[in-house]
């Protein structure tokens, strides 16, 4: 079963999607963080969605879009509207399903969001699978998504509407609070054994050895997979992704 839905809650509205066969049964729960420019329709999310409820009775899976993605009504991106979102989505997944596991799983600007809430906040998952994350975001904002146009406007004040899979506007200040939320500078040692990374080595992207740099500091499990580019397009290295990230989660 798939099902639309909004939170409205803590001065929010959450676009959201919920995949489950039995809702009033679940007893464990993934909340997927999508990246930069994307949004609750997201095709990484549906397939884990299934692979994991159709060999794990009980489980469900949540995705919703962060502000200013997918149909959100907020016009420029803001760090502490990220942190507003993931936390009343949190609040609702505790609510919606008393008493069930909660793990984490995200990619790219997603995963970067997740590992700063948890950094900042403690964890509130079992565990944390991430694809790609962006570790280093302000880079891959300020040198990969970013045009050198876009850098001379934000610079005189302006915003711009930034991506590669989605146009996000985003100005000065929330490119300036990336730099400020830096992170590679923070301790993850108390987290490490409950994250999992996995990592295109051609990532086009996230850079490949920035987020294996961060792994390493951190002692957290990092999978690098030889081939896969930052979409992990190729079908046979996404389901090496999937088995590995239900396997952690302790699925099928």
């Amino acid at each position: 079963m798939e099902k639309y839905f909004t939170v409205n809650n803590n001065g929010c509205s959450i676009g959201c999607k919920l995949y489950s066969d039995a809702p009033a049964g679940i007893e464990r729960v993934v909340l997927f963080g999508h990246g930069f420019g994307g949004n609750r329709d997201n095709t990484a999310a549906e397939k884990l969605a299934k692979r994991l409820i159709s060999k794990n009775k009980g489980t469900a899976l949540v995705i919703f879009d962060w502000p200013c993605h997918g149909g959100d009504v907020r016009k420029t991106l803001r760090l502490d509207d990220c942190d507003m979102y993931l936390r009343t989505m949190l609040e609702h997944v505790g609510t919606a399903f008393p008493g069930a596991e909660l793990y984490g799983c995200a990619t790219s600007f997603g995963g970067y969001l997740f590992l700063k809430y948890v950094s900042e906040h403690g964890s509130p998952f079992r565990r944390i699978a991430l694809r790609c994350p962006a570790v280093c975001m302000y880079e891959v904002i300020t040198g990969t998504i970013m045009t050198e146009d876009d850098a001379k406007k934000l610079e005189k004040g302006k915003p711009v509407s930034v991506g590669i899979d989605g146009r996000i506007r985003i100005d000065r200040a929330f490119v300036d609070s990336l730099k400020e939320a830096d992170i590679t500078k923070r301790c993850f040692l108390d987290f490490a054994e409950d994250i999992l990374i996995i990592h295109g080595m051609d990532d086009e992207v996230v850079p490949f050895g920035a987020v294996e740099r961060f792994a390493d500091d951190n002692l957290i499990e990092f999978v690098p997979v030889a081939g896969a580019d930052h979409r992990f397009r190729d079908p046979e290295k996404m389901e090496q992704v999937l088995k590995r990230f239900a396997a952690f989660f302790g699925m099928k």
